[in-house]
């Protein structure tokens, strides 16, 4: 862990939880790492007040497990685990879309909303494109997640929004480890981020159905060869063989 010095604005508690959750992000801290309270407000130069409202922040989004008597760990997710979340991303998607596209028809200020969210999300969405192609793994993750994020807002449900953030921080954190030891990465890392926006924008239900399910297609089938060993597992952890095994997102 890199410390970038102490942390002295108000609200710690969400700094310290931003900062470990980007180390995670960028496969700094590895899936089975451990340390302590005293190790984190330490790195920090806070107390340990702030560090163990932040690490029982992230032991809530799954990111840590918390052990009484060692502290706290890097969750180390399975291809299961991911094959799981990709499902469940989709199945809520899927119920989102079909209400977005079948429901009553918009307000004139809620289209004018839907339209002012995709011009801000199309720029979003042609930088994570961008990094995609040019396989910047770092790059892609800060623009992938603001881009689903913002996205999201067209649908207005906070709690769905908030369950959909979480899956794809899960996911980004189970595949950056693989992403970091697979030489033909770049061909694994999705940028159709450009045409879902462009179907949105037409708003045509098809369309967007035949992006989020090319989506979710690219991350099944990079599971699949998780499972089959290519790439191998980075050696972070063991992993347990998934009998049904195969798939990504």
């Amino acid at each position: 862990m890199c410390a970038s010095g102490a942390v002295t604005r108000s609200t710690l508690r969400q700094q310290i939880a931003d900062a470990l959750r980007d180390e995670v992000l960028a496969g700094r801290l590895q899936p089975g790492r451990e340390f302590t309270v005293k190790q984190i407000a330490e790195q920090y130069g806070v107390s340990a007040t702030p560090v163990r409202e932040a690490l029982f922040d992230l032991s809530a989004h799954g990111l840590l497990e918390s052990d009484q008597h060692r502290g706290f760990r890097v969750h180390e997710f399975t291809v299961a685990d991911y094959r799981s979340m990709v499902e469940a991303r989709a199945l809520v998607t899927d119920g989102v879309i079909r209400g977005l596209f079948g429901g009553p028809a918009p307000t004139e200020a809620q289209a004018a909303r839907h339209r002012d969210c995709l011009v801000a999300v199309r720029r979003r969405a042609q930088e994570a494109a961008r990094a995609a192609q040019g396989g910047d793994l770092d790059i892609l993750i800060g623009y992938d997640l603001r881009f689903w994020r913002e996205l999201d807002a067209l649908w207005s449900n906070t709690y769905i929004n908030d369950f959909l953030h979480r899956l794809r921080v899960q996911t980004w954190v189970f595949a950056v480890p693989y992403l970091r030891h697979d030489m033909s990465a770049r061909d694994w890392l999705w940028h159709g981020h450009p045409e879902l926006v462009a179907a949105f924008t037409l708003d045509d239900h098809d369309a967007v159905r035949a992006v989020l399910d090319d989506y979710n297609t690219h991350a099944l089938n990079w599971a699949g060869r998780l499972a089959a060993g290519n790439p191998p597992h980075p050696g972070h952890g063991p992993q347990v063989p998934s009998a049904d095994a195969p798939e990504p997102g």
